[in-house]
């Protein structure tokens, strides 16, 4: 799993190997590890913040809300502040 530089600006997010068969499941797992990191990306949902996307392989997710996205034990996942604006 790795972060982009721009979010690690705000929370101390370091890349590391998670196991997992979703992305949430990798995502928890990261966070059982590094606590602090969750709030910045989840919601009070524990769906992702609108301003955070993840990819899989470079494939953004389809699943925001729940992140049931499967992932296998050499898929990269990444996280990134999304962007926006005009």
């Amino acid at each position: 799993m790795q972060f982009t530089k721009a979010l690690q600006r705000h929370v101390d997010a370091p890349g590391g190997v998670v196991a997992g068969g979703s992305v949430r499941a990798a995502l928890d797992a990261y966070f059982a590890e590094r606590p602090a990191v969750r709030p910045y990306l989840l919601d009070e949902q524990g769906g992702l913040r609108k301003h955070i996307t993840v990819f899989v392989n470079g494939e953004q997710i389809g699943d925001r809300s729940g992140m049931s996205d499967a992932v296998g034990d050499d898929d990269e996942i990444y996280v990134m502040q999304a962007l926006s604006g005009g």
